[in-house]
């Protein structure tokens, strides 16, 4: 899967789904920019691409506290480049693990924020550099909580759940858009968010970041066959 030229914007790209994502969309040709909150894991991602050959850029961003500069970036991509051709949205606030009754507002706002305001918003803000591509996509990553309920998990799940149904409420707003808004459910993943949630759980008996990652390439790809408001499921190769 060739993503020659493509330029594309992946949030958490600092650890887990985003830094595997993003190393493997460099791979295929893309430059891609590394938008996290921590410059550390971010360089290491950035190395990690550069040994590989690949082209990678930084954008050190905290999505629960700098979302005003969000149109800075998208000034400085307009400037550089003139357009984007895929924005994926990868990074994610866990929340705590406790019952409704029991949940801090401090809390909820923030897994809202950084699960859905932020997507919403850096969607909106790149939209029209989205619109300059020949083939642009806007990829939201959720998850099975989304649509089920699931006990001990609620600000999460909402988060993801209003992530969803904003990506289908998007996309039935503008069928004749030019820019195609899918999400994508990669599935329980070896990563350090969920060792978070299960800490008992043995991380060998699930599928690494790296293995779900052909999916992401395929949406991101100019001659993608993605349907608009579609959801995707991964599998793990």
């Amino acid at each position: 899967m060739s993503l020659d030229n493509r330029i594309i914007l992946i949030t958490g790209a600092g650890s887990g789904l985003g830094r595997a994502v993003s190393i493997a969309c460099a791979g295929a040709g893309a430059r891609v920019f590394l938008l996290g909150s921590r410059q550390k894991p971010l360089k290491q991602t950035d190395d990690l691409i550069r040994a590989a050959g690949g082209e990678a850029g930084i954008v050190p961003l905290n999505l629960e506290s700098d979302l005003h500069r969000v149109p800075e970036v998208a000034k400085a991509l307009f400037e550089r480049f003139g357009r984007l051709d895929v924005l994926i949205n990868a990074a994610a606030q866990i929340g705590p693990r406790t019952p409704m009754e029991l949940h801090c507002p401090a809390d909820w706002e923030t897994v809202l924020r950084v699960n859905a305001t932020a997507p919403f918003f850096l969607t909106r803000e790149m939209m029209p550099l989205l619109k300059k591509s020949d083939a642009g996509v806007v990829i939201q990553v959720i998850c099975r909580e989304a649509t089920e309920a699931t006990p001990f998990r609620g600000s999460y799940a909402a988060s993801k759940a209003a992530l969803w149904q904003m990506t289908r409420c998007w996309a039935a707003e503008t069928p004749n858009s030019p820019v195609r808004m899918v999400a994508v459910d990669p599935g329980p993943m070896a990563t350090a968010l969920r060792t978070k949630v299960f800490p008992g759980e043995n991380p060998a008996t699930l599928p690494t970041p790296e293995s779900v990652t052909g999916i992401f390439l395929t949406l991101s790809a100019a001659n993608s066959p993605a349907v608009h408001g579609e959801l995707y499921h991964a599998t793990a190769t």
